[in-house]
């Protein structure tokens, strides 16, 4: 069955909104484990805007579960932040996703081109490789760039969802769910595992699964955590994990 790593950046970004330490994201991922999450993501970014390089390292002591860190493997050190690659080769997380975004952007909006960016990843994934880091890269629906990920060394490839997530209950709704229907084949034909995420939630999740077959692990955000403020946060993890075995089934 497809597992499910919760994203907890907005609970991170609510928190920061006032300086009192509320909601606390401790606590916010101690509901998902014990409702039944797979694993927990963050995507740390040099702004701080959410996530904190504090936050990276309390979940790592904490989690006895899979825990995914996102981000641009070439963001440097700037203010608070130790730059991306420096985090998470010091907290060694179950999974590293890496993610082509700029500084300046909302949130992450297309996967890697890898004729262009191959050569400066392939060393890095190697050295993420060597701590026993799984690497996974953020990769648009297209399946002639699959055989590339995988030649550079890649363990998995997320899908980036959100054009899919964009047409969900429109016309083109076939025509891209073939795409990542091929760009998904072209990935397991490689030997990768396949991921998927962005604006993904409790309707469009089965539609997916079902178009894409096996696919290893989501990570939800966003539409978890809007979820939440309707079921409660335990009760949404649960719902999503219901939405999940019911697509495999």
């Amino acid at each position: 069955m497809t597992k499910l790593s919760v994203n907890l950046n907005r609970v991170a970004l609510l928190r920061n909104s006032r300086d009192v330490g509320i909601p606390n994201l401790k606590e916010a991922a101690a509901i998902c484990v014990d409702a039944g999450a797979d694993g927990i993501t963050v995507h740390p970014r040099p702004d701080l805007r959410h996530i904190r390089p504090d936050d990276v390292y309390m979940l790592a002591e904490m989690l006895e579960l899979e825990f995914n860190v996102e981000g641009n493997p070439f963001a440097e050190a700037s203010g608070g932040f130790p730059g991306f690659l420096s985090l998470v080769k010091d907290v060694k997380p179950t999974q590293v996703t890496l993610v082509p975004d700029a500084p300046d952007q909302a949130t992450s909006d297309h996967g890697w081109d890898l004729e262009q960016d191959g050569a400066r990843l392939r060393p890095l994934i190697a050295e993420l490789r060597a701590l026993n880091i799984r690497v996974s890269l953020f990769m648009d629906a297209d399946a002639d760039h699959m055989y590339l990920a995988k030649e550079l060394g890649a363990d998995r490839i997320e899908l980036y969802t959100g054009p899919y997530a964009e047409v969900y209950g429109h016309d083109r709704l076939d025509v891209e769910l073939e795409a990542y229907q091929l760009a998904a084949i072209a990935a397991r034909r490689a030997g990768l595992g396949v991921n998927a995420g962005h604006d993904l939630n409790l309707d469009n999740l089965p539609t997916l699964l079902r178009a894409v077959g096996p696919v290893a692990e989501v990570s939800i955000g966003h539409a978890l955590i809007a979820d939440a403020l309707k079921f409660g946060l335990a009760e949404t993890v649960r719902k999503y994990q219901r939405t999940l075995a019911n697509a495999s089934a």
